[in-house]
């Protein structure tokens, strides 16, 4: 079987000047990187729309394996099917992470036919936007310490910091570390530690950023910790962020490159789903809405995840109301969810595939919470037999949803057509108005609360003692009518691993609440979730290769 690499060797990039002219890009706002990869001034929002149609579908998924179950390359085989039909479309996608490219998941460019390009490139540095986030946010941590050095007027409690260091890569040794080590001269020693730099708070707020002003905003509101009396802190006390600003000026504007067959890709930003809130910039989906008639976005994970954070969180932010929502499936995925072990998987099962469906039920509920159209996906594999396939179309009968069964991954966009018909017969009608599942002005508990119970289908919420006193904490300060981001783990719908399908009969336990006040939320954390990742015992990192000629190997 080809890999990724050898598949988009039979493929050949156009210009992306070309790529853009076909957008409509003008060329004062074009700003090459190479002849294959540009960034689009965000000036380019300020143009006169020149389409009718603006309709937005967001790509999720039921809870996934470990492996993920393809809503990336599933994205972008349903915009390159817009395409083979002759529609205008444009795809909003999240940049890699170096840490699970390096790690577990592998790359995140799609897979197959459904890919965009150039792989390598975009999954390795790409145009060093995540160097410019990891640089902006260590600026502020060097300048934390610096004001501590030399006298600490703001009166600072070094005991009560909440800014960390942050490094886009996973390493597990670096989560908990005492700084300043040496003598006076080498600074105040003082406990901090390492956040991925998909966590890291200064990217939350770049990817929620309506233009560049707002981004200076949330940078200067940034809490970065407490005086000994817990009064709040900000880094606009510690007047860096004029240099913090600089650093990302060119972060700010998204990155334009292609798919397969020359359908136009956005691909900004790249917050964590479990640990942020999982979509791909503001900026960068307006970008595509603004250029093309159909935008396809995607957010990290389950419904329970990335969707919930992307229609309760980056919604709101953004004023964003999507038209249909693709609910990506597998058959091994729901093999998981019916108790078949990992080895076994790809071994013919209808009925294991059959005891997995709650679980697709209540995703299918979940985007119905929100009162939008769900369209289910499966997401077609060789080892696929039509039985099992069968299984989930009459499933999707019976809760009178759209289905379309997508091979997008052996075929590109050609077989991903069908999926793009129900998608299009989904979104047809009026956008209904959003529905979030909770108020702004409910209490931080009801909000919690209420995506536990309506969105994971848990009994109740149990909060710690920390956790409470965080939310008086925050409630105090005034942060208490942001909205909510939880952190759980992808794989079940509980906090607890363990459960899959659809459990029943638990409750979430909240262990900590953090205010993220630059980004303008508030991090619930449950269960043991890690925001710095570590690396597997063989790390994908093992693989990976540069050959005498200059090809890079085992990025995919």
């Amino acid at each position: 079987m080809a890999t990724d690499v050898q598949i988009a060797r039979q493929y050949t990039a156009r210009p992306i000047s070309e790529i853009a002219a076909k957008l409509g890009v003008a060329e004062e706002d074009l700003l090459p990187y190479g002849r294959e990869i540009a960034k689009v001034d965000v000036a380019a929002l300020a143009r006169p729309r020149q389409r009718e149609q603006q309709k937005l579908v967001l790509v999720s998924a039921i809870t996934p394996t470990p492996a993920g179950e393809g809503k990336t390359t599933t994205s972008i085989g349903l915009a390159q099917a817009f395409t083979e039909l002759g529609e205008s479309v444009c795809l909003a996608l999240r940049e890699p992470s170096l840490g699970p490219c390096m790690g577990v998941k592998g790359g995140a460019c799609g897979g197959g036919h459904s890919q965009v390009m150039p792989l390598d490139r975009i999954n390795l540095h790409f145009t060093g936007d995540f160097h410019a986030i990891t640089s902006a946010h260590n600026l502020l941590a060097a300048l934390i310490d610096n004001h501590l050095h030399f006298g600490n007027e703001l009166g600072l409690d070094p005991r009560k910091i909440v800014w960390p260091r942050v490094l886009d890569m996973n390493d597990r040794a670096l989560r908990r570390m005492v700084t300043g080590l040496g003598g006076p001269g080498q600074g105040m020693p003082r406990e901090s530690g390492f956040d991925i730099t998909a966590a890291s708070e200064v990217m939350a707020m770049l990817c929620l950023a309506t233009d560049a002003e707002d981004l200076r905003t949330r940078l200067d509101r940034t809490l970065i910790g407490y005086t000994r009396d817990n009064q709040p802190i900000f880094a606009g006390q510690l007047d860096g962020v004029g240099a913090m600003m600089a650093l990302l000026r060119d972060a700010m504007n998204p990155n334009l490159v292609q798919t397969f067959n020359g359908t136009p890709a956005f691909i900004h930003g790249g917050p964590f789903a479990n640990i942020a809130h999982g979509c791909n910039s503001v900026l960068a989906t307006r970008m595509a809405m603004h250029f093309a008639d159909w935008t396809v976005t995607e957010a990290g994970f389950g419904a329970d995840l990335g969707a919930e954070k992307f229609l309760d969180i980056k919604c709101r932010t953004a004023d964003l109301n999507p038209d249909a929502v693709v609910l990506v499936a597998t058959v091994r995925a729901l093999k998981m969810h019916g108790g078949v072990a990992k080895d076994a998987l790809a071994e013919p099962n209808p009925g294991a595939v059959e005891a997995g469906l709650p679980n697709l039920d209540k995703h299918v509920e979940n985007v119905r919470l929100y009162g939008k159209p769900a369209v289910v996906a499966p997401n077609q594999f060789a080892t696929d037999t039509p039985e099992e396939i069968e299984a989930v179309r009459k499933r999707c009968e019976e809760l009178g949803i759209g289905f379309a069964a997508a091979r997008h991954h052996a075929e590109g966009g050609p077989g991903a057509v069908d999926l793009a018909r129900a998608v299009i017969e989904a979104a047809s009608g009026s956008s209904t108005p959003l529905q979030p599942v909770y108020a702004l002005d409910d209490a931080v508990e009801d909000k919690i609360r209420k995506v536990a119970t309506q969105v994971y289908g848990a009994d109740d919420v149990e909060f710690d003692g920390s956790a409470r006193k965080d939310i008086a904490q925050a409630v105090a300060l005034g942060y208490g009518e942001l909205p909510i981001c939880i952190a759980k783990v992808p794989g079940s719908l509980s906090d607890d691993p363990k459960k899959i399908g659809r459990p029943t009969d638990f409750t979430v336990t909240v262990r900590r609440v953090q205010i993220n006040a630059g980004a303008g939320f508030l991090v619930v954390l449950t269960g043991d979730i890690f925001r710095m990742p570590g690396l597997p015992r063989v790390p994908a990192a093992a693989g990976i290769d540069l050959l005498p000629d200059g090809t890079i190997t085992g990025v995919e």
